[in-house]
């Protein structure tokens, strides 16, 4: 799908090389707030590098590409979301996702990381759908506890961020508490 409503303020629209320049000046325009919990962030000094991610995920073969998505609120940028690490043998995933500054705090990645469970589910028919942050990433953490997902435990050393490793809070949600659930 090319396009994935969620209300009438925000859809979610499937990267192509149309989003590079929005997500360069994204990036650029919010690089310290992104530096914190982003090990990207500084890897992205130029368009070009955005070129080489958008393309490098592009150019894969769609059975082994990420699905990666821009969000967009409003009609302005907001961020990425999207699928990754996508096990169709175990029937798992891994959803990521990262906002600008100014957006955040208005329920935004909650919605859109909604969405992409559901997508998960229903469409994708996964079994499993996992979220990792950063401990002390607090705004990030909030999202899957407030979508009920279950706290398994911590991935020690699990990104490498600034010359040093960061521990990971991994969350988890079961189709079968999905489907219990309201979303």
């Amino acid at each position: 799908m090319e396009k994935l409503t969620i209300d009438d303020h925000q859809f979610l629209e499937r990267l192509n090389l149309s989003h590079i320049e929005s997500i360069f000046n994204a990036i650029d325009q919010n690089r310290k707030f992104l530096r914190e919990w982003l090990p990207f962030v500084d890897f992205t000094h130029k368009k070009g590098d955005t070129d080489r991610f958008v393309r490098s995920i592009l150019e894969k073969q769609s059975s082994k590409r990420d699905e990666v998505y821009v969000i967009w609120y409003k009609y302005e940028f907001a961020g990425l979301i999207g699928f990754k690490d996508i096990d169709r043998i175990n029937d798992k995933i891994e959803i990521g996702y990262w906002l600008i500054e100014k957006l955040t705090g208005k329920g935004i990645a909650t919605a859109a990381v909604r969405k992409m469970v559901n997508l998960a589910f229903r469409n994708m028919e996964m079994n499993r759908v996992q979220i990792r942050c950063g401990i002390g990433n607090v705004k990030s953490s909030a999202i899957p506890r407030r979508l009920g997902f279950s706290l398994e435990g911590i991935e020690r050393n699990g990104e490498r961020h600034n010359h040093t490793y960061i521990d990971l809070e991994v969350f988890s949600l079961l189709k079968s508490e999905w489907a219990e659930t309201l979303f």
